[in-house]
C-alpha cells in the first residue's frame, strides 16, 4: 500500500486529493492535512464582503466529504518536512501540529511515499505597517471571516453616507509586490454598485489603488483580446469601465504604511504620497507558510527545498535574468521538486521562476512588481496533473512524470464580477491562452493566441460567474460526476516612467448607445451567456 499525503485543502490540494483517491481506490491511502476544517470557494468571498452572500454559501466542512470518499483527514498545520526520512526510517515524513479542538497543540510525524505541497500562502499583512484587520485600519476579503467584517464596515459607511456625510472608499492592494489584483478590482466595482443601490453614490468617492503599471495588467502583463468583433487592449477596456462607473484609479503604487484614515504610498517616479480614507480594503502580499526542511541527519535544508519567498522549488528555471530574457519555457511543467522525485509543489505553494508582468522599482529600490497569479484554474489544473502523475507512478511504476501542464501552455478563463444581481449584475469575462505569454509561438499578438484570448462584459458574464459558483461548490463536494467539471479560473507595456491613469480614464471612450441597449436586452444577454460558456470553457477543457 502506498501512502500519499496532501498538505493543504484549498483548490489545488482538494482537487489533488479527490483525483488521487479516484484513481488509486481503496488499495492505497490518501491523507489530507489542513489547519482549516472547512473548504472555501474564495472567489465568492467578494459577494460576502458586500453583504450579498452568506458565508455559509461559500464554505462547507471537509471531514464529511473525505469520510465519504475514503480519504484520511488531519486538521493540523504542517511545520517541518523530512524528505529523506529520519533516524528511524528512510521514508519521507512531515511533522504536523493539530488545530482540531479535540487535539489542539498535539504533534504527529506522518510518513509518506509521495507528498503534495498545496499549503497555499501566508497572508503577509505584516509586510506593510498598519495593514490588515488585526491592525484595525483596513479590511480584507481573503477569508470568510474577513469578508463578514468588511461587509459590516461597509454597511457603517453607507449609513454615514445616508446621514449626508461624504466618504472616501479605497480598494486595492497593500504592497508593491501583491498579487490577486483581479480580486481587488472585483471588490471595488461591487462596492461601487452597493453605493448606487443604496442611493448614496453621489456622496462617495471610490478609488482603486494598485501596483499594476496600467489598468488591466492584473499581474499577467495585460492582454489584447477580441471583443465585439474588434481587437482591444485590457488597459483600454478597463479605462472605459472605470470612466463609465466614475471611479478613480491610482496605478504604479506601492503602499508603504497605513495609519488610521491615511494610506502612505510611493510611485515609480519616487514620489511619496498619501491618500485619506474612511473605508479601505487592501489585499496583502503572499509568502510561503513557513515550512522548514531537514535531511536524515537532522541538518537543515530549508534553502534547498524552498525559495527565499518560502514557496517550494519545483521544475522551473530559476536562473536570474533580465525581463527581456524571460520565456514561457521558464515555467514548471510537472511541479516535481528537483531534489526529491516523490515531492511536488502546486498552486500558490510552488515558487514561480519570475513574475509575468514587467517588474518596476522606485529610485529608492522599492519594488512595484505584481506577483504572478496562481489561483483558480491554474491551481486546480496543477492539482489534477500531479495527482494523475503520482497515480501512474504507483499503479504502473512510472519513473518520470506522466502528465504535464505549464502556465506557459495552459489556457484560463476569468470572470471578474463588477456587481451582483440576477437582472442587475455585471461581470467582465476574459479568457487567455496561454496564461504566461509565449512570444516565440505568438510573436505578433502579445504572446497569446488571438482566437482564445477574448473579453466580454455585461449581465451574461455575471450569469456565468454565478453558474461557476454553483458548479465548483458541487465539484468540491465530490457529488456524482464531479470530475466532468473542468478546472476554470479565473500587453501592452508603457515605457514612460509614470503613467497618468486618471487622465486616461477621464478620456477613455464610453460604450455607445447600441452597446448599452445590448447590455439591457435580456435576449441578447442570454445569447451572450451561451456563447461565453462555449468560448470560455472549451479552451480550458482542450488544454486540460
Amino acid at each position: 500500500m502506498a501512502h500519499v499525503v496532501v498538505l493543504g485543502a484549498g483548490v489545488s490540494g482538494h482537487t489533488a486529493a479527490l483525483y488521487l483517491k479516484k484513481r488509486l481506490g481503496k488499495r492505497h491511502e490518501v491523507v489530507v492535512v489542513s489547519p482549516n476544517s472547512k473548504w472555501n470557494w474564495i472567489p465568492s468571498n467578494i459577494w460576502v464582503g458586500v453583504g450579498r452572500m452568506s458565508p455559509s454559501r461559500v464554505v462547507f466542512p471537509l471531514a464529511p466529504i473525505y469520510r465519504r470518499k475514503g480519504i484520511g483527514f488531519r486538521q493540523a498545520k504542517a511545520v517541518t518536512l523530512y524528505p529523506e526520512g529520519d533516524a528511524e526510517s528512510p521514508r519521507g515524513a512531515v511533522d504536523v501540529v493539530y488545530t482540531d479542538p479535540a487535539r489542539v497543540g498535539r504533534t504527529e510525524r506522518i510518513r509518506y511515499d509521495y507528498l503534495v505541497n498545496a499549503t497555499g500562502p501566508k497572508l503577509n499583512f505584516e509586510a506593510t505597517p498598519g495593514l490588515g484587520p488585526d491592525a484595525g485600519n483596513t479590511v480584507s476579503v481573503c477569508t470568510p471571516s474577513h469578508a463578514v467584517d468588511a461587509a459590516a464596515r461597509l454597511a457603517e459607511v453607507i449609513a454615514t453616507l445616508r446621514a449626508g456625510t461624504p466618504q472616501t472608499l479605497v480598494v486595492g492592494v497593500g504592497h508593491g509586490t501583491c498579487t490577486c489584483e483581479g480580486a481587488a478590482f472585483e471588490y471595488a466595482f461591487n462596492v461601487e454598485q452597493e453605493l448606487r443601490n443604496a442611493g448614496v453614490r453621489d456622496l462617495a468617492q471610490v478609488i482603486y489603488l494598485t501596483n499594476e503599471h496600467e489598468l488591466g495588467d492584473v499581474g499577467v502583463g495585460g492582454m489584447t483580446f477580441s471583443t465585439g468583433g474588434r481587437r482591444v487592449t485590457s488597459e483600454a477596456w478597463m479605462e472605459s469601465l472605470f470612466r463609465e462607473r466614475t471611479m478613480k484609479a491610482i496605478t504604479q503604487a506601492a503602499v508603504t504604511g497605513i495609519e488610521p484614515g491615511l494610506i502612505h504610498y510611493t510611485q515609480i517616479d519616487g514620489s511619496e504620497n498619501t491618500q485619506s480614507f474612511d473605508f479601505a480594503m487592501l489585499l496583502p502580499p503572499f509568502r510561503g507558510v513557513g515550512l522548514t526542511a531537514f535531511d536524515r541527519d537532522g541538518v537543515e535544508i530549508t534553502d534547498k527545498v524552498f525559495a527565499p519567498s518560502g514557496f517550494m522549488r519545483v521544475d522551473a528555471n530559476y536562473e536570474a535574468k533580465p525581463y527581456e530574457q524571460w520565456t514561457a519555457q521558464d515555467w514548471p511543467r510537472t511541479y516535481q521538486t528537483p531534489s526529491y522525485r516523490n515531492v511536488f509543489g502546486v498552486g500558490i505553494a510552488f515558487a514561480p521562476p519570475h513574475a509575468i508582468s514587467r517588474p518596476y522599482a522606485t529610485p529608492g529600490d522599492v519594488a512595484i512588481a505584481p506577483s504572478p497569479p496562481r489561483t483558480g484554474m491554474p491551481s486546480g489544473a496543477m492539482g489534477k496533473i500531479v495527482a494523475l502523475t503520482i497515480a501512474d507512478m504507483i499503479l504502473t511504476g512510472a519513473t518520470e512524470p506522466t502528465h504535464h501542464g505549464s502556465m506557459g501552455e495552459m489556457a484560463a478563463a476569468c470572470i471578474a464580477s463588477t456587481g451582483t444581481g440576477i437582472l442587475s449584475g455585471t461581470a467582465a469575462a476574459m479568457s487567455m491562452s496561454p496564461i504566461v505569454p509565449d512570444h516565440a509561438r505568438h510573436p505578433n499578438t502579445g504572446g497569446r493566441d488571438p482566437k482564445e484570448t477574448t473579453g466580454d462584459i455585461g449581465l451574461a458574464a455575471h450569469w456565468v460567474k454565478r453558474v461557476l459558483h454553483t458548479m465548483f461548490i458541487y465539484k468540491a463536494k465530490a457529488y456524482p460526476l464531479w470530475y466532468l467539471i473542468p478546472e476554470i479560473t479565473e500587453t501592452r507595456l508603457q515605457e514612460n516612467p509614470m503613467d497618468n491613469a486618471q487622465h486616461r480614464i477621464d478620456t477613455a471612450p464610453l460604450p455607445d448607445a447600441r452597446e448599452l441597449r445590448r447590455r439591457s436586452n435580456l435576449f441578447v444577454q442570454f445569447v451572450r451567456f451561451l456563447r461565453l460558456n462555449f468560448t470560455m470553457f472549451m479552451p480550458a477543457k482542450r488544454h486540460h
